[in-house]
């Protein structure tokens, strides 16, 4: 693997899910696999379970980690080519790349939307920049427009827990008080596509999601038909994608929080969030503390999911 920034690069799902399960039986067996080799983080937004799972993967395989904070322990980076730099960015991310690629073996970058240029956020303009400059693998820890080691990570929960071998899986919006990016729920559907589940999109309207990632999943408008006969349930809010509403907030409807009532209309299903979630807004109190709620499981498959990821670059190193 030289790079890993979406589905394209894990290869066959089936191998990967069987791999990270071989992982979390006994994550130690590699941990010489990563002696000597230095893993350096970048965060330009905040982590909790990104930053936490990454490290420990890293560790787990024998690894050095390196964390930096771009917001507070690093000069501004300037991102934009042909600038004249006279504000309060002094160092340019064309000379930071090759630095920090100089001092370790791979870098995980982690960089949000911004919400206000689709062009910028569509085109990945640092994480792109890190992958052609850096001369090291690249690890995308959420960028503007997917979140690849979340969303392997919600493979590896639903094939742990699903009942049937080709389940019902809807990605439901949800609403939120701050506008969010697309990046999760594109990953999302991106990987559901890559299986054989039944994949159902339920948002309303304005909310549509880029067609390449919406790709051969069924958008069902009315919540509460998705929700008929699902087996997972995975809630998540982002901000309107289609111009000219681009990063805006459209409905703040609390009519599409994932309450019990709706939850009694699915097949018991389990009830999914990357996480942090936004109480008695995504998800009622009584859904996210029920016992089909395996967002916990799903957050510590995080480790799991980066470990396979960091396992299969050194490897190639």
């Amino acid at each position: 693997m030289e790079h890993f920034t979406s589905v394209a690069d894990i290869g066959d799902l089936k191998k990967a899910v069987a791999e990270a399960l071989q992982v979390k039986h006994d994550r130690f067996a590699w941990d010489t696999l990563g002696r000597n080799k230095t893993l350096v983080m970048l965060f330009f937004n905040s982590s909790l379970r990104t930053r936490l799972s990454t490290q420990k993967a890293a560790q787990n395989l024998g690894m050095n980690v390196m964390v930096l904070d771009v917001a507070q322990g690093a000069w501004k980076l300037e991102t934009e080519r042909g600038v004249i730099m006279d504000g309060d960015k002094p160092e340019h991310l064309l000379e930071a790349i090759p630095v920090i690629g100089s001092y370790c073996d791979i870098i995980g970058v982690r960089s949000f939307a911004g919400l206000t240029s689709k062009a910028d956020d569509y085109n990945e303009l640092v994480l792109s920049q890190f992958v052609q400059y850096s001369r090291r693998p690249v690890v995308s820890l959420e960028s503007a427009t997917r979140h690849p080691l979340q969303s392997f990570a919600d493979l590896i929960t639903i094939e742990e827990y699903k009942r049937t071998p080709r389940p019902k899986v809807v990605l439901t919006w949800a609403p939120h008080p701050r506008a969010l990016p697309q990046a999760v729920p594109n990953s999302f559907a991106e990987w559901m596509n890559a299986t054989d589940y039944d994949f159902v999109i339920t948002h309303p309207h304005g909310y549509e999601l880029d067609p390449r990632f919406v790709g051969s999943a069924r958008v069902e408008y009315d919540q509460h038909k998705a929700f008929e006969g699902a087996e997972f349930i995975y809630a998540k809010n982002w901000s309107a994608w289609a111009d000219p509403n681009y990063g805006k907030i459209l409905s703040s409807d609390r009519s599409w929080t994932v309450d019990s009532a709706k939850m009694s209309l699915t097949s018991n299903a389990f009830f999914m969030h990357c996480l942090p979630v936004r109480r008695n807004m995504i998800v009622s109190d009584s859904v996210i503390e029920s016992p089909t709620s395996i967002v916990i499981p799903e957050a510590a498959n995080r480790e799991i999911s980066a470990q396979v990821v960091l396992k299969r670059i050194l490897e190639t190193l």
